[in-house]
């Protein structure tokens, strides 16, 4: 693909928005990879990866040079972004996690859960 295509083609994704089931604030339970089964509120959401950082889940070490003269290295826990595949949202009414799905109320719209049929705020 040469690089004028490559252009056209990120200008034609550009143009429609990337709508997840998932958003910043959810409580979201882990589905599968090596964090199965973890639940944590998502801090945030990478549109263009397809990707989301959990709170307290998939945490990494990062190891950290020392930057000055007479500072440590040391070693760093942090989370890691995990694809939003793999990320389903926790029902608030039931604590159980669910599919969602999209309606319009009072002209917005808004998402709702399959399991309860509450809506998702």
């Amino acid at each position: 693909m040469s690089i004028v295509e490559n252009k056209k083609v990120m200008a034609q994704k550009k143009r429609f928005a990337i709508k997840f089931h998932i958003k910043s604030g959810d409580k979201v339970k882990v589905i599968s990879g090596e964090s199965k089964g973890e639940i944590g509120v998502i801090s945030k959401v990478f549109t263009e990866d397809y990707r989301a950082i959990v709170e307290g889940v998939n945490m990494v070490t990062k190891h950290r040079k020392p930057t000055q003269q007479g500072e440590k290295g040391e070693r760093v826990q942090m989370e890691a972004p995990i694809h939003i595949s793999n990320l389903m949202l926790v029902d608030p009414t039931t604590n159980l996690p669910t599919r969602t799905g999209r309606r319009i109320e009072a002209g917005k719209i808004v998402r709702f859960s399959k399991k309860s049929n509450q809506t998702i705020k």
